[in-house]
């Protein structure tokens, strides 16, 4: 928050960012119980609404959660996204849900032990915008055709015909162009399953405990490549385990990643060195040990 109350007002193109959720059971990276959480986290919303540009947006993935003690689920997260845009004057651009397909059963209680209920393995991800019309552009995020929708563009006129569907809704010659991949849809599938990385072998390596909750690089890479262009601000305000400025870097974007956690900001810095350069992590981890923002070349993450 004091890093945000300090940055020059109206100078950040996007906000993406995975804050601690409000879970039952306590977490190492410190989350506040459900009744607290939501002040919390929207004490937030007038820093992040300050130092967005008019265009920018506020992307938030948040996990769903169980009330204590009882299968039925918390609102937390639908709390939240009112209050944003209730008290603080942000705009609900589009809501997104990410399927993680390799997230595991839980809660135990209600899904392994006594099978009341289906696993939870999506959260849901609030795109919200400073005004009505935020930068977007999906043509820079769009997705493989089908099988099926490749064999109608090598020949539109042999499998089907220009019509009106029940609904109403007209389907014109332009249905068979190929516009190099197809729209997204807002369930974003990405599995969160990464076991080898640079990041997990140089943290063993370090003996630094890494991030437990991180999210996959593809989570925050769609949102930067939807909403921002090269040479964009992206700013995490819980960088974590500095997955967001990872994705950043490698699209060309200008970035700053927070967190309060000394640790997680020095095992962050696997992100952009290269696993043999055993010298340069040494000298990177003394300055940040130190209080120094180091810069890695050539790269060049922010990291405070």
């Amino acid at each position: 928050m004091e890093v945000l109350a300090g940055m020059v007002q109206e100078s950040v193109d996007l906000v993406v960012t995975s804050p601690p959720f409000a879970l039952l059971r306590e977490k190492t990276y410190g989350n506040l119980d459900q009744e607290s959480y939501v002040k919390w986290l929207c004490d937030f919303g007038p820093l992040v609404h300050r130092a967005l540009k008019p265009t920018g947006s506020f992307v938030l993935d948040l996990g769903g959660a169980y009330r204590k003690g009882v299968p039925v689920r918390s609102l937390y997260n639908f709390r939240v996204l009112i209050e944003l845009v209730d008290d603080c004057g942000f705009h609900l651009a589009e809501e997104f849900f990410w399927h993680n397909p390799s997230k595991l059963p839980s809660p135990i209680e209600w899904v392994n032990k006594r099978k009341l209920r289906a696993k939870d393995s999506v959260n849901t991800v609030w795109w919200l915008s400073k005004s009505e019309w935020p930068k977007a552009n999906v043509s820079n995020v769009l997705v493989p055709y089908s099988a099926r929708m490749k064999t109608l563009l090598k020949d539109p006129a042999a499998f089907y015909s220009p019509k009106s569907r029940p609904s109403g809704h007209e389907i014109g010659d332009a249905f068979g162009k190929d516009n190099g991949g197809a729209i997204p849809p807002n369930l974003l599938q990405f599995p969160n399953s990464e076991s080898n990385g640079t990041y997990l072998r140089l943290c063993n390596e370090y003996t630094i405990d890494p991030h437990p909750a991180r999210f996959p690089r593809d989570l925050p890479e769609f949102f930067i490549r939807f909403l921002t262009d090269p040479k964009d601000f992206v700013l995490d305000i819980f960088g974590g385990s500095g997955t967001t400025g990872e994705a950043a870097e490698r699209l060309s974007r200008k970035w700053m990643t927070i967190d309060l956690n000394l640790e997680y900001v020095r095992a962050s810095l696997f992100r952009f060195v290269s696993e043999r350069d055993s010298r340069t992590i040494s000298d990177l981890l003394t300055s940040v040990d130190a209080g120094n923002v180091p810069t890695v070349e050539p790269l060049q993450p922010q990291l405070l």
